[in-house]
């Protein structure tokens, strides 16, 4: 039998590996929201838990004595085997307490870090022992009718990918997901939490996770140094399934010193000053700035962008995905949702109805809601004036109805 868990790989061979984590009760495919983005920059290698997925259950012991530390030990062991020195890592729930071990026990294999809706102690160990006696006993069938509610909302349930990852938790070996149980009663890395420093850390939680609560992710946030937190309005214990739009740019954001795609690459080198000349501080805007405009516009609008670029519009390009989203966007000292408030703004003073159509909807990807977009409009017929006003509702509106399905009511933007 291998000592290796189930994996696969995506993304480019020479791009920085990223090893992704998975829940308990789930496979690797709980990644599969957030794979596209993240390979597009990054190695990309996904593993099942043991006993989940296509993960033999005996790679952890089945006597009780699992320990979060066992499965660390389980990355490694992957990561060994790619020939990867370091490396950056995301892990969800027990993934992500892996996660948080690593960096705190082998700082020095973790390039930088993000923990999604999990805990430096996952309750009272009791509870685990018995959840481990249940599965044992019934197998993870047991366990299906309560995930509603926990992993997502109700009303997420019938979704597609909601039904598939039920359906992945039927099929896992009751002796490999109780042994997972086992791993989380004796799991409590409170008391380390502060030693873990020099790895970049994101944690972030869904705000209606009843398995790890936003104040889990504080308590994380507080005690390691220098970590961001982000909390997931609607999300609940798998919020990257049910909300992947802000997890994704999160993560994309937190793990943006990685390279470019090569469609993005074959742009940089229709630029008329050679790529062999730029430096690097070029060429890590240039990826950052990739990565934040993919999650703030999404991937359908790069790619279409990167699909019509010629040698005359090239340097264009370049310069506003260096400029603006490489250096203006990638700041600290504004959120994004104040970053998309000033755009707008601005993009309705000048009159650019289609380029304020395109961040409506970013806007919206980056926390607003329409109602907060309506107020910054609002706002705008008293300073930018009342038909540029009226302008950028009608824009907004065909926006939203456009996200909607419908046409809606005729006489929106008509007259002032």
């Amino acid at each position: 039998m291998t000592d290796l868990p189930h994996h696969l790989l995506d993304g480019p061979a020479t791009a920085p590996p990223l090893i992704l984590g998975p829940s308990v009760g789930t496979s690797l495919a709980v990644w599969e929201p957030q794979l596209p983005a993240l390979a597009r920059t990054h190695r990309v290698l996904r593993w099942d838990l043991p006993g989940h997925g296509r993960s033999p259950a005996g790679l952890l012991p089945s006597d009780g004595s699992a320990t979060v530390g066992d499965l660390a030990a389980l990355v490694l062991r992957l990561a060994d085997a790619q020939g990867w020195e370091r490396f950056a890592y995301a892990g969800i729930s027990i993934g992500g307490a892996a996660g948080l071990h690593l960096a705190a026990h082998h700082p020095e294999r973790v390039e930088s870090l993000a923990v999604i809706c999990s805990s430096a102690r996952f309750g009272d160990p009791s509870a685990w022992r018995e959840r481990a006696a249940r599965v044992r006993a019934e197998g993870t069938e047991a366990m299906v009718a309560s995930r509603p509610g926990t992993w997502f909302s109700h009303r997420f349930a019938a979704s597609s990918r909601a039904v598939a990852l039920l359906e992945d938790l039927r099929a896992c070996d009751r002796a490999g997901y109780a042994a997972c149980c086992d791993a989380l009663a004796s799991y409590d890395l409170r008391a380390a939490l502060p030693s873990v420093t020099g790895v970049p850390t994101l944690v972030v939680a869904g705000r209606d996770d009843p398995a790890t609560p936003p104040a889990h992710a504080r308590e994380i946030a507080d005690a390691v140094p220098g970590a961001s937190l982000l909390e997931v309005a609607g999300a609940a214990h798998l919020a990257g399934v049910e909300r992947p739009e802000p997890v994704t740019a999160a993560l994309l954001a937190h793990f943006a010193a990685g390279a470019g795609t090569d469609a993005e690459a074959d742009i940089n080198a229709d630029t008329s000053t050679s790529t062999s000349t730029a430096t690097s501080t070029d060429a890590s805007r240039r990826a950052a700035g990739f990565a934040v405009r993919r999650a703030v516009l999404g991937d359908a609008h790069v790619d279409r962008a990167i699909a019509r670029t010629t040698p005359f519009t090239a340097r264009f390009q370049d310069f506003i995905t260096r400029y603006a989203w490489g250096e203006i966007w990638t700041g600290d000292a504004l959120d994004r949702r104040t970053r998309s408030c000033i755009t707008l703004t601005a993009l309705i003073a000048h009159g650019h109805d289609a380029e304020l159509a395109m961040h409506i909807r970013a806007a919206l990807t980056n926390g607003l809601t329409r109602e907060e977009i309506g107020e910054v409009l609002l706002q705008s017929a008293i300073y930018c004036g009342v038909p540029a006003a009226n302008s950028a509702f009608a824009t907004a509106q065909r926006v939203f109805d456009e996200m909607d399905g419908t046409d809606g009511p005729s006489n929106v933007g008509q007259g002032s």
